[in-house]
């Protein structure tokens, strides 16, 4: 990148930051969120649009930026898990992951492979890379206390887990189909990235837990931003980590570390949580502008209409079918079903991931991430649409419940 460029991405990311805390207010009321508006202005500055951000889809900044928005992201969510995981209704999430993402990326792969001709590797990578949710997308729905605790709980702790789920399958589907893959061996991918990614997450986790002293060891206490930056260091410290010999995967090494950091000490997740959200702000705000100065509508279209069946098959038939599926046999009603069927947007987890797998030398790379980024524009404008009336069905739904089941009041005698 050169310096009067740099120049001009500092410049770029600054009217933006001051643009989106102004309008902030007037985002929350209207049906657009600010990481649309983030996308749009990547959009009209990039290569599609005006070309005053011009990046290289392969460019080694590129790649570098979603690698640091997946390490913040992926540890944000993994010390978000302990609190969720101790809730009492974890059974209709976890079916969601064993059941529902697999059927919705399996639908969205057969779909693929029937309206674009993508080979089978190819269709399940865009299956991978469509199954995570991303709740940021519907915040009206996932922050609202008035919204039945039970869909919040499954909507937060679902797209918690879905990113590093679904990570391992985009990383072995995106080595398969790499320059080397006539040398792929599934089993040595998984042996070698999986297992050594957990293995080392797991212990980086329990040193970073065991070295950080408590409270009462210390004459005076850590500040809380200390401590924060200590949880967003024992990330990096994974992933770099990971990265030397037997080189593991240090994406799979931060969600691990950030799971049993979170377990072991309450206190970082929660100083973290407070401290590092205008870091993780300013990632996705990155992210998203990025994201989407590399689209052209050309690009977008590509495939014609059979590129908008994809999203509509992502959004309306595949999340659905995967979700009922899922909860068959629950106490769930038909409306909580159909309700957190359509409110699993496609968002940041999706956009890193296909950054990722557009800098790497997958001959159909460039396609696939202009078919996850069409859906993820249509699921921004269609949830962020959605979400607020959605919220408000369902508060309406459980208020008449509670008012069915709670006991006349006696009237008052004399």
């Amino acid at each position: 990148m050169s310096a009067h460029h740099f120049q001009v991405v500092l410049l770029v990311l600054g009217l933006v930051l001051v643009a989106g805390a102004l309008l902030s207010g007037i985002a929350r009321r209207s049906f657009l969120s600010l990481t649309a508006l983030f996308a749009l202005v990547g959009f009209i500055l990039g290569v599609g649009g005006l070309g005053v951000l011009d990046f290289r889809a392969r460019s080694p900044f590129v790649q570098d930026l979603a690698v640091v928005a997946l390490v913040v992201i992926l540890f944000r969510d993994g010390l978000e898990v302990e609190g969720e995981m101790l809730q009492r209704q974890w059974h209709l999430p976890l079916r969601k992951l064993v059941l529902a993402m697999p059927i919705t990326a399996a639908v969205i792969a057969l779909a693929a492979r029937a309206l674009i001709g993508l080979s089978w590797t190819e269709a399940f990578l865009l299956g991978a890379l469509l199954s995570p949710t991303d709740p940021v997308l519907s915040s009206s729905v996932v922050t609202n206390p008035r919204v039945p605790r039970l869909i919040r709980h499954s909507l937060n702790l679902e797209s918690g887990l879905n990113d590093g789920l679904a990570l391992p399958a985009v990383l072995a589907l995106a080595t398969a189909l790499g320059t080397s893959a006539s040398h792929f061996v599934w089993w040595k991918f998984v042996l070698q990235n999986v297992f050594v990614g957990f293995a080392t997450g797991l212990v980086i986790g329990l040193i970073a837990a065991w070295a950080m002293p408590r409270e009462e060891r210390l004459e005076e206490g850590i500040p809380g931003y200390q401590k924060s930056l200590y949880g967003l260091g024992t990330a990096f410290a994974a992933y770099g980590v990971t990265e030397l010999p037997p080189h593991g995967n240090g994406l799979i090494a931060v969600y691990i570390a950030a799971i049993t950091l979170g377990i072991k000490r309450a206190d970082i997740r929660t100083y973290f949580q407070q401290q590092a959200e205008d870091l993780v702000e300013i990632v996705k705000v990155g992210v998203f502008v990025v994201f989407g100065s590399l689209l052209t509508l050309h690009g977008l279209f590509a495939d014609g209409w059979a590129a908008v069946a994809i999203a509509a098959v992502a959004l309306l038939v595949a999340r659905p079918v995967g979700v009922f599926s899922a909860l068959a046999g629950t106490a769930t009603d038909r409306a909580t079903r159909a309700f957190m069927s359509w409110f699993g947007p496609k968002g940041v987890s999706t956009m890193t991931f296909s950054l990722l797998i557009l800098t790497s030398r997958i001959t159909a790379g460039v396609r696939i991430f202009n078919l996850a980024a069409l859906t993820v524009f249509c699921s921004i404008i269609a949830h962020g649409v959605t979400d607020t009336a959605g919220a408000n069905w369902m508060i309406r739904r459980s208020d008449e419940a509670q008012a069915r089941d709670s006991p006349p009041v006696a009237a008052r005698s004399g």
